[in-house]
This record gives C-alpha cells, sequence and structure tokens, in this order.
C-alpha cells in the first residue's frame, strides 16, 4: 500500500504540467526577462479562495499572497529527508533575496499537510528555523486538500507498517514546488533536483522586471 500511494502522488507530479496551461519558455515571449531554470505557464491559472492558518496567528488567504513571486512547497515537520533538505536550499535563496525590497522580494510559503502533529507556532518553529521570511501555513484537511487541489499537488498519509507507533506515521506529498506570480496566480511549477542558483536568479529577474513596469 505504501508504494501504491507513492506512486499515487509520483503520477500526479508527473502530470502537473498536462493539467496545467501551456508553457511559456520565458525568454521573449510577454516581454519576459531571459531565464534560466523557471519555466512559466500562460495563460496563468487563478487560485480558488483559500484559508490557512499562519504561525503569526493570522489566516493566509490569496490576497496575503500577492505582490511577490513565491514558491510553495507542501510538507511536515516529521519529514525525514525532502522537506528540510528543500528549505535548506532555498533558504540560500532567500538570502539573496534579501538585496530586493521587502515590498516585493520573491518568498517561500512551506504548508504542512499533517495538522495532526503539527499545530501552527509548531510549522512556523520549524520553517524558522531555515529561514526567519519562511512563511509557515497549516489547517485542518478539508482546507488543506482544497488549497492542494488548486496547485494541482496530492499528499495522503502512508499506512503504517507492521510493529509502527501509531504516531510515527509518515505522509506522502508531491515534492515539487509551485510557483505563484505576484497576482496569487498558478504561474508554473519546479520540479527536483532544483538548480538553486539559477532559480534565485530568475526570480529576482522577474521581480526586476515587475518593478520597472
Amino acid at each position: 500500500m505504501r508504494l501504491v500511494l507513492a506512486a499515487i502522488v509520483g503520477i500526479a507530479a508527473a502530470l502537473l504540467a498536462w493539467q496545467l496551461p501551456g508553457r511559456l519558455s520565458g525568454s521573449s515571449q510577454a516581454g519576459l526577462p531571459e531565464l534560466a531554470a523557471v519555466r512559466l505557464f500562460e495563460p496563468r491559472r487563478e487560485l480558488a479562495d483559500f484559508s490557512l492558518s499562519q504561525s503569526d496567528g493570522t489566516r493566509l488567504i490569496k490576497g496575503e499572497l500577492k505582490g511577490h513571486w513565491t514558491l510553495v512547497f507542501l510538507g511536515f515537520t516529521h519529514c525525514p529527508d525532502v522537506c528540510p533538505t528543500t528549505l535548506a536550499q532555498f533558504a540560500k535563496a532567500q538570502k539573496a533575496w534579501a538585496a530586493l525590497p521587502e515590498s516585493s522580494r520573491p518568498r517561500v510559503l512551506f504548508v504542512s499537510v499533517d495538522p495532526e502533529r503539527d499545530s501552527p507556532d509548531q510549522v512556523g518553529d520549524y520553517a524558522h528555523g531555515f529561514h526567519r521570511d519562511t512563511l509557515a501555513a497549516t489547517g485542518d484537511i478539508p482546507a488543506l486538500e482544497q488549497f492542494a487541489q488548486g496547485l494541482s499537488m496530492t499528499f495522503a498519509r502512508a499506512p503504517l507498517e507492521p510493529g509502527q507507533p501509531a504516531d510515527q506515521y509518515s505522509v506522502d506529498h508531491t515534492a515539487s514546488l509551485a510557483l505563484l506570480d505576484p497576482e496569487a496566480r498558478m504561474a508554473g511549477v519546479l520540479s527536483s533536483p532544483y538548480d538553486v542558483e539559477a532559480v534565485t536568479a530568475d526570480l529576482i529577474a522577474l521581480t526586476q522586471h515587475g518593478e520597472r513596469r
């Protein structure tokens, strides 16, 4: 069953591009700057309204994500490898983005899909251990499912192995990153392995392009 769930998550990630609008190269179309790693979809896809709980006690709604390019990553604090590795990688990008104006610099949003073990405070403590500017949120399962569906992402609790304690379950989830544009629309997908330096440079270019408009 664990292998079946993992396969489902993997297939969902592989089919993600087919569920979204057509691709842009990001080079000369729509007046965009030359991009090395980020591939944008056109037309962008509007997200349905959502409401999650942020680690600072406020609600995370679609309007809160406007004005910035945002990388969205699903995970959970008990994740053994993918989550900490990804957050550590993009903490380097966040350090580079610190030179941009706070009002428009790109952001990373980490959403825990394990609300049974991860309170908003715990998610915040975990994410901020990698970089203090990371947005951190979670919600109940229906809210998380709605949010993930809007990003064409999936998650599912993995079945326990024989003899495994009930509170030591794992959660299978899409490992790709969703990219939202400054209008909080679905703009693209980044799949691992990530060229973090190239992604960092691309989002700086996109941010500066927007500031000049």
